[in-house]
């Protein structure tokens, strides 16, 4: 993505922070909704493998949507200050 220094550049990149949020937030959703249907998926004898990995997978995939906010604020904060730096060389 080509960085634009004025104003409407700024605004731009703001609107397709918030589409890959969004796409983000789906994919996230979708997969543990498959997940949560894999582990309680109890009529198919799965060898014991592949039981531990869905579980250690569904254990660390449960961490990612708390660095999902830190990540938002960060790069809106970049944004801010570029949009700052815009107004500052005028």
């Amino acid at each position: 993505m080509k960085m634009k220094l004025n104003k409407k550049g700024v605004f731009d990149q703001l609107s397709a922070l918030g589409i890959g949020l969004v796409a983000l937030a789906i994919t996230l959703i979708v997969v543990f909704l498959i997940l949560a249907q894999l582990a309680a998926n109890t009529s198919v004898v799965a060898d014991g493998n592949a039981t531990a990995a869905v579980t250690t997978l569904t254990a660390a995939a449960e961490d990612i949507p708390g660095w999902v906010p830190i990540v938002v604020v960060v790069v809106i904060g970049a944004l801010l200050i570029g949009l700052i730096a815009v107004f500052r060389r005028r």
